[in-house]
């Protein structure tokens, strides 16, 4: 009777295969790069922190998600994102922090959440953030840059950086008289691309609102036009309510800065149906989505927070961030066909020194080839015959080949193979790096 144990991979997770991994790898790089490019500077919170203070700022069904365990006399729990984390570093380190401080994180975060297709319950989030006592404006207008510039590199497909100010939706209700059911007209607004205007409006009538507000709200979410036309518009509709005004303003000085930034206009937009996280986001809200893949989601959201820290210290910050779901994204286009997946192999090269004698000029090479950044690969096993070695290179999609026999070394040089134009020849030992370069 076998005691062998099944491997096995629990649901909810994304384990990749070398190819994939390999492009996904990429991805991160490209997001690093983009953040780095505006002087964010990395930073590295803990998976595993003391459950009150991730519990601090949590609670219902977030709560329900955390995974949760006690280890000797401690409490503790896994991040299940990279917020909360980085209130806590705030609040420990700010008497050593230049502000405003501006950090990206790129790491996993857990939620105990029902899997499904392309969520998981471990996962990779790309975030960023400023945060300072008083935080100007122009660093919302910031952020649609960063996205823009973050998902041009990624070059994925074409995009729209939708944005709306929280503080509009909040005073809009307050001049409805609605204001006790943001909430949940909010979560039917959200709904209107996949259900459509009429389904919208009567699940409205469900819960109450009244017609003539229905139609008050449907004008409202839809006003239609480029950016200057709908802030003209919305100030048009004369609502004096305070909140509305300073929201207002805000989104306006937020445009203006973002055609500053010089991002095309056919990469953003205002569109009042953006709300982000009820509970959490004060001021502009981001979401933003594939023109041809609405379907998707939004694939990289954020926004504006005030008091960052309440829970950890009594000194006020305010914020404004942004973050990407890569391994649900990288998921997603994967299963969509948009992710081609080419590479098995990082190396250029792989050397294959014909038998042991040839392993020192095999080793001189490789080191020769790494020291001016070639990833180079030896294959070691010698008892494995050419046409094997050549079917490996080919398998890993390895593009040169170098062979070392004893002609080789007497000659100093190498037989060069060139596995995509299926052509070979000598070498000299001097002369490599042109060929391959």
């Amino acid at each position: 009777m076998s005691n062998k144990i099944k491997p096995r991979t629990i649901s909810g997770v994304l384990e990749l295969l070398p190819d994939d991994q390999i492009v996904f790898n990429q991805m991160v790089d490209k997001i690093r790069k983009a953040y780095e490019s505006f002087g964010f500077l990395p930073l590295d919170t803990p998976i595993i922190e003391l459950s009150e203070i991730l519990l601090a700022k949590a609670g219902g069904e977030t709560e329900k998600q955390i995974y949760r365990f006690q280890k000797g006399d401690n409490d503790l729990s896994l991040r299940f994102d990279l917020t909360v984390p980085f209130a806590k570093y705030v609040s420990i380190n700010q008497n050593e922090l230049a502000f405003p401080f501006r950090r990206y994180q790129i790491g996993k975060v857990y939620r105990g959440e029902r899997p499904q297709k392309c969520r998981f319950r471990e996962f990779y989030q790309c975030d960023v953030d400023v945060i300072s006592d008083k935080l100007d404006i122009i660093n919302d207008a910031e952020m649609v840059n960063v996205i823009y510039e973050t998902f041009k590199s990624l070059d994925l497909a074409k995009f729209t950086i939708c944005i709306n100010n929280r503080k509009i939706l909040n005073g809009f209700f307050e001049d409805l008289q609605i204001s006790n059911q943001k909430v949940e007209i909010l979560r039917i607004i959200d709904k209107i691309d996949k259900i459509g205007e009429e389904a919208m409006r009567e699940e409205l009538a469900k819960i109450g609102v009244a017609s003539e507000k229905i139609n008050t709200i449907c004008e409202f979410i839809l006003i239609s036009g480029n950016t200057n036309e709908k802030i003209t518009k919305l100030k048009d509709m004369k609502i004096q309510n305070e909140i509305f005004q300073e929201g207002l303003a805000e989104l306006e000085k937020v445009t203006n800065y973002v055609k500053q930034f010089e991002i095309p206009e056919d990469y953003f937009r205002l569109d009042l149906k953006i709300a982000r996280g009820l509970d959490y986001y004060t001021g502009t809200v981001y979401e933003t989505f594939f023109d041809e893949y609405r379907n998707l989601g939004s694939v990289c959201s954020g926004g504006r927070y005030d008091n960052l820290t309440e829970y950890y210290t009594d000194r006020n910050f305010q914020g404004v961030g942004i973050s990407i779901g890569l391994s649900r994204l990288y998921a997603q286009l994967k299963e969509m066909g948009l992710i081609k997946t080419t590479m098995n192999s990082i190396a250029k090269v792989l050397v294959i020194p014909m038998d042991e004698k040839a392993s020192g000029f095999a080793l001189k090479l490789a080191k020769k080839l790494r020291e001016n950044e070639i990833n180079t690969e030896i294959y070691s096993n010698f008892y494995k015959d050419m046409k094997s070695k050549l079917k490996y290179a080919d398998k890993l999609n390895i593009p040169y080949v170098c062979i070392i026999g004893e002609n080789e070394m007497n000659e100093n040089c190498v037989m060069l193979k060139n596995m995509k134009e299926k052509s070979q020849e000598k070498v000299k030992f001097e002369e490599i790096l042109e060929r391959i370069k």
